[in-house]
């Protein structure tokens, strides 16, 4: 199978690339069709229905602040389609629509969220940044930063308590805590961290390093870039990963599951990626430098998962083109779903305040 071969970034793109650079190359991918297949369809599913959200949100069908992941989908689908849907547990921050595709909950309630409509996954009162599914094991995305990490905490909790204390042998459940590299600088992330070791809880702590914290670059933030290697501090094992090649996120992952279910504790996984659109779709994306924009552009995660697939001849370029038209077909019905469903009947505005 293909190889991630080394690249000579130029050094006018900071850190994140020479950081790519010095990282060990991906080991050939033992990749088979299945996981091909599921790994294409499911970044292009995130891709297709970002798109799809700006061209609702310019056309002034979708309000409020929505946050896109385009050119982040290889976390998300890196990290999620290595973990068991309905049985392992995730938690989002505000950039959270991707991550529920991932988790399985469907296009069409996602989308209905977003248009504020009683079919969303949170009955419409949640929106963009407030995305919740019981049944898809989503713990909620949350607007402020660092919100979502001490949640994350308490579900791991939980699995290691129903094994330990409760005696539940099959209570062997990982969740997956997502956030950014602003958040990093938070309190929540060093007290979760260390609590985390500290308990060997089955949880991974992503962070999805864009390199921006909305327009704060991420060097001028930290006294130390390298976020991956503030586990040493509390004897946490800490990775780096290229976050624009799937192949080697999902590698990362299997390996930190594996160890959180073998009872061997948390890992803080660091991904380096990029964000192709604005802090949000009310953000003219003015700071970033087209030189930038551009050098990230060229490492488009689903075109690197396409060419990996086409030169070891595992799907088709007909087959892609073919899902591709699926994927726009389910999108457009999710849109025609969302815009024919009720709004929430006011005569409830105070329900799903409290558990009934």
């Amino acid at each position: 199978m293909s190889t991630t071969q080394k690249t000579n970034f130029p050094m006018t793109q900071g850190s994140h690339a020479e950081r790519l650079n010095q990282l060990p190359l991906r080991e050939s991918s033992n990749l088979d069709r299945e996981t091909a297949l599921k790994l294409f369809k499911d970044m292009t599913l995130g891709r297709r229905f970002e798109d799809k959200c700006a061209e609702m949100y310019y056309r002034g069908k979708m309000f409020g602040f929505v946050h896109l992941y385009n050119g982040q989908e290889a976390v998300s689908s890196g990290v999620i389609g290595a973990m068991k849907l309905k049985h392992d547990w995730f938690c989002s921050t505000y950039r959270d629509h991707v991550h529920a595709l991932s988790a399985g909950v469907p296009a069409k309630e996602v989308m209905s969220e977003l248009f504020g409509k009683e079919t969303g996954c949170s009955k419409g009162r949640g929106g963009s940044m407030h995305l919740f599914s019981k049944e898809h094991h989503l713990l909620g995305g949350y607007a402020f930063i660092g919100e979502g990490i001490p949640v994350a905490l308490g579900s791991a909790f939980t699995s290691r308590y129903k094994k330990d204390a409760l005696k539940d042998k099959d209570s062997d459940s990982v969740t997956a805590a997502f956030f950014g590299d602003g958040t990093c600088n938070n309190g929540q992330f060093f007290e979760c961290l260390n609590m985390a070791q500290l308990w060997k809880l089955p949880i991974i702590f992503v962070v999805e390093n864009n390199k921006w914290a909305i327009g704060m670059a991420h060097d001028r933030a930290t006294s130390d870039p390298e976020i991956w290697r503030k586990a040493d501090a509390f004897g946490m094992k800490g990775e780096e990963v290229d976050g624009m090649d799937v192949l080697a996120v999902r590698e990362a992952a299997l390996r930190a599951i594996e160890r959180a279910r073998a009872g061997e504790g948390p890992t803080l996984l660091e991904c380096l990626t990029y964000r192709f659109r604005g802090h949000s779709l009310a953000d003219p994306d003015e700071l970033r430098s087209e030189e930038e924009k551009e050098f990230w552009a060229k490492r488009d995660p689903i075109k690197t998962l396409e060419k990996i697939i086409l030169s070891n001849e595992l799907i088709s370029k007909n087959e892609l083109k073919a899902i591709e038209k699926e994927i726009d077909q389910e999108i457009n019905k999710a849109v025609d779903y969302a815009l024919s469903a009720n709004d929430p009947d006011p005569s409830e505005l105070t329900r799903y305040i409290w558990a009934d």
